[in-house]
């Protein structure tokens, strides 16, 4: 794994500089750290590849924007919303994926304070719980088997509330 990592306040792996985090505090605030190291009491947090949007700005990068599958995290500026966006890609006729740059336009409709692009690809899977077991709500694709899920070694999971 690169990146950070940590469960329950424990960290499974080492901050990178290179690669920055969503961490998540004892409260559930959520913030996104662009140097991959979170501050002092995360309970939970899993490294991104590319900071999108940091201060409600876009945050320019200088490599190949191709659409591709993609995960993305955005947080308000006071931590206490946070928006996962998933896109299918790979699969012609249904999904080609999104580029960065569309990425980051969708953070700032959001009203984005900060965004970050988690892992893609084949990974990109987005899961509910039901009564009747667990359920995809997007089209992963595996080994070009569409649904089929790829096995990961590290996921962010967000257990909530139903809505009164």
């Amino acid at each position: 794994m690169l990146g950070i990592g940590i469960a329950d306040g424990e960290t499974y792996s080492p901050a990178q500089p290179t690669w920055p985090a969503l961490c998540f505090a004892g409260d559930n605030r959520a913030q996104i750290v662009a140097e991959g190291n979170c501050p002092m009491g995360t309970q939970q947090a899993v490294a991104g590849n590319q900071q999108l949007v940091a201060n409600g700005v876009a945050v320019p990068f200088d490599f190949s924007d191709r659409a591709y599958a993609r995960v993305m995290a955005v947080v308000s500026a006071d931590g206490n919303e946070l928006s996962l966006v998933v896109v299918d890609g790979k699969q012609p006729h249904y999904s080609e994926g999104a580029t960065l740059t569309q990425l980051t336009e969708m953070a700032l409709n959001l009203n984005a304070d900060a965004a970050l692009n988690l892992d893609g690809g084949g990974s990109t899977t987005l899961i509910i719980e039901t009564s009747s077991g667990s359920q995809p709500l997007n089209a992963p694709i595996h080994t070009k088997w569409p649904l089929r899920q790829r096995p990961v070694a590290n996921n962010l999971g967000i257990r909530a509330q139903p809505p009164n």
